[in-house]
């Protein structure tokens, strides 16, 4: 009997052990997939915002405000988790030298229940990821 009890605890500790590692790597992917979205639009609305007839007639790296940003909110919204609600904060566009600031924020949402009533709650993570990026050109880049 003493041994039964052993395999019991041991396979109740397997499930909590299996529960929370699935609670935590939806965290991990969902911040993990925030990031590279948001590095990776950025980037790209960031070469699709270039002005490339100002570098033209005078040499000078600038982007387009608007055009930056109807650029990255497209992007960010073709590629996002559409079960989710994102909020974008752009703080700071600055047109030349090329640099922007942004956050974007998700709320991951999940069940917690007592193992011992019925009783459940609800919690809330609020998932954050911020950049700051410049854009850089290669000294001989040929347009």
């Amino acid at each position: 009997m003493k041994e039964s009890l052993w395999g019991a605890l041991i396979v109740g500790l397997g499930v909590v052990a299996i529960a929370f590692i699935y609670f935590f790597q939806s965290f991990t992917t969902t911040d993990e997939h925030n990031y590279n979205l948001l590095r990776e639009t950025t980037e790209a609305a960031m070469y699709d915002a270039f002005d490339l007839a100002t570098y033209r007639q005078y040499g000078t790296i600038r982007i387009d405000r608007e055009k930056f940003v109807e650029n990255f909110v497209r992007r960010f919204a073709q590629n996002a988790n559409l079960s989710r609600n994102y909020q974008i904060d752009i703080y700071d566009v600055n047109e030349e030298p090329p640099k922007v600031s942004l956050k974007v924020s998700s709320v991951e949402r999940s069940n917690v229940t007592n193992p011992f009533g019925t009783s459940a709650a609800i919690m809330d993570f609020d998932i954050q990821n911020r950049i700051d990026a410049i854009l850089e050109i290669p000294y001989d880049w040929d347009v």
